[in-house]
C-alpha cells in the first residue's frame, strides 16, 4: 500500500499523499492508530483487498487507559478519567475507603520525603506501594505531568518505602481524584512569537563561527502545514536534601499542544543555580534536537528556530552572547553545547518570568496558588491560551504565557 516505516520511529508507517502524509501506528501485529483525512479508505482496502480481519475500527475513543474525545469546536482531547476511576477502585479495594480529596496539591511544597524517618513498610505494604507508584507512573505518561516530579521523588523509595512515603502516595491519589478532569487539548494553531525580542548576534569572531545544524540527507520531503516547536526548562537546586542533587524539568510543545515532559534528578551535584540551570538547558536542547529529528523523519514541516524558554537570566545571557565568558570549568560542556546550538541559528534561548514558566510544575513540589495560573491554561481549561505577550527586555518586561 506504499507505506514505509519512519527511520526515527519504526513503529510509525507513513504514506505520501502529495500535500500531506498518512500514518499508521503499529504494535507487533496490531494497527493501533490510523491518521488520515479519510481513514475508511485504508481500512476498506485492508479488509477487502488484503483480507485483514479488523476490529474496533472507527473514531478513536479509548486507548491504553486514556479517553479520547472532541470538544464542540472539534478539538481532540485526551483525558485519562477512566484510568483514574480504576485507580480509585483499586485504592478502595486496598484500604477500604476512598482517597482523601481535601488537598489541592500532590504534596506539600516544602516536603522532603528523603528525610522521612518513619518505620519501614512490611513486605505486603511494600508491594502495595510499588503497585501504586506504577499506576501513577503510567498516568504521567498519559498526560498528567502535574504529578511527575512527585512520583519521580517517591519512586526512589520503591525498594524500601516507609510509612510516610505510603501516606504521600495516598495524597497523590487524593489529588488525582479531586482534579480528574485534567486533559491535553490538541491545539493545532501556530503560536505567535512575532513580538518576541530575540537577540541577533554575529558569531563570526567566536569559536562557533560557521556553526550550522547538520540534518540527514534521507529525510522525506516535508508536507502539510508548518509547525513550531518550543520548550520550557527549569531546575530546582538541591531538590534532594540528602544527595544535594537538583532536578531538571522540561515541557515540550508542538504549536500550542504539550506533547512531551521530563522531570528527573540531575546526575551530578551542582553548587549553584547557574550550574543546575545550565545542565537543564543543555538537556532541553538535546531533547529538542531529538524531537525535531523525529518530526523531520515523519515528513513534518518544522518552522525554525526552535525556541527554549528559561527563567534564569544569567545563564541565558551568558550562553546567547558571543562576548560572555565562563569561569567555572566544570560547567564547560553544557555551556559550549548550548552556545553552539544558539550560534547555528536553529535554536533560540530566551527569558521568561519564573512565575509564568509552566515547567515549574515539573521541577519542584509545588503549591496550588503558585502553579495554578500556568497549569490551568495547559491542562484544565480548553481554548487557545498560549499566546505569548512579549515586551522589550530593556523595559524590564519578559515574554509571559497567557
Amino acid at each position: 500500500m506504499s507505506f514505509f516505516p519512519c527511520k526515527a520511529e519504526p513503529d510509525i508507517w507513513l504514506r505520501d499523499r502529495g500535500d500531506h502524509y498518512e500514518y499508521i501506528a503499529v504494535y507487533t501485529d496490531d494497527l493501533l492508530t490510523i491518521a488520515s483525512k479519510n481513514p475508511e479508505v485504508i481500512t476498506d482496502e485492508l479488509e477487502k483487498v488484503h483480507k485483514f480481519k479488523l476490529k474496533g475500527t472507527g473514531p478513536l475513543q479509548f486507548l491504553l487507559g486514556c479517553d479520547y474525545l472532541r470538544e464542540e469546536d472539534g478539538t481532540l482531547c485526551i483525558i485519562p478519567k477512566k484510568f483514574i476511576t480504576k485507580m480509585n477502585d483499586t485504592y478502595v479495594h486496598l484500604f477500604g475507603e476512598k482517597p482523601n480529596t481535601r488537598c489541592q496539591s500532590p504534596m506539600d511544597c516544602d516536603d522532603h520525603p528523603e528525610l522521612d524517618k518513619t518505620d519501614f513498610l512490611d513486605t505486603r505494604h511494600t508491594k502495595i506501594y510499588q503497585s501504586l507508584i506504577g499506576s501513577c507512573q503510567w498516568i504521567v505518561q498519559l498526560g498528567r505531568f502535574d504529578i511527575a516530579v512527585h512520583i519521580m521523588s517517591l519512586s526512589s523509595f520503591c525498594m524500601a518505602p516507609r510509612k510516610g512515603h505510603l501516606q504521600r502516595v495516598k495524597r497523590v491519589y487524593g489529588y488525582l481524584s479531586k482534579f480528574k478532569t485534567g486533559a491535553i487539548h490538541f491545539r493545532t494553531e501556530m503560536p505567535d512569537f512575532s513580538d518576541l525580542p530575540l537577540a541577533d548576534y554575529n558569531w563570526d569572531q567566536s569559536p562557533y563561527a560557521g556553526s550550522r545544524e547538520e540534518l540527514p540527507k534521507d529525510i522525506p520531503t516535508p508536507r502539510g502545514k508548518p509547525i513550531k516547536i518550543f520548550s520550557y526548562a527549569d531546575a530546582n537546586l538541591m531538590h534532594d536534601a540528602l544527595s544535594g542533587k537538583a532536578v531538571t524539568a522540561i515541557l515540550h510543545f508542538i504549536n500550542k499542544t504539550p506533547f512531551d515532559w521530563f522531570s528527573k534528578k540531575q546526575n551530578t551535584v551542582n553548587t549553584a543555580t547557574f550550574g543546575a540551570e545550565g545542565d537543564a538547558g543543555c538537556t532541553a536542547i538535546e531533547q529538542m534536537r531529538a524531537n525535531k529529528l523525529t518530526l523531520l523523519y515523519l515528513g513534518v514541516t518544522v518552522q525554525g528556530p526552535a525556541l527554549l524558554f528559561g527563567d534564569n537570566k544569567t545563564i541565558i545571557d551568558s550562553t546567547t552572547s558571543p562576548h560572555s565568558k565562563l569561569y567555572k570549568r566544570h560547567l564547560m560542556l553544557s555551556y559550549h553545547y548550548i552556545r553552539e546550538a544558539i550560534a547555528s541559528g536553529a535554536y533560540a534561548y530566551t527569558f521568561i518570568n519564573g512565575k509564568d514558566n509552566p515547567s515549574d510544575v515539573l521541577s519542584k513540589h509545588w503549591s496550588y496558588n503558585d502553579v495554578w495560573p500556568s497549569l490551568q491554561p495547559i491542562l484544565f481549561m480548553p481554548g487557545s491560551v498560549l499566546k505569548v505577550k512579549s515586551r522589550s527586555r530593556q523595559k524590564g518586561g519578559n515574554p509571559q504565557t497567557g
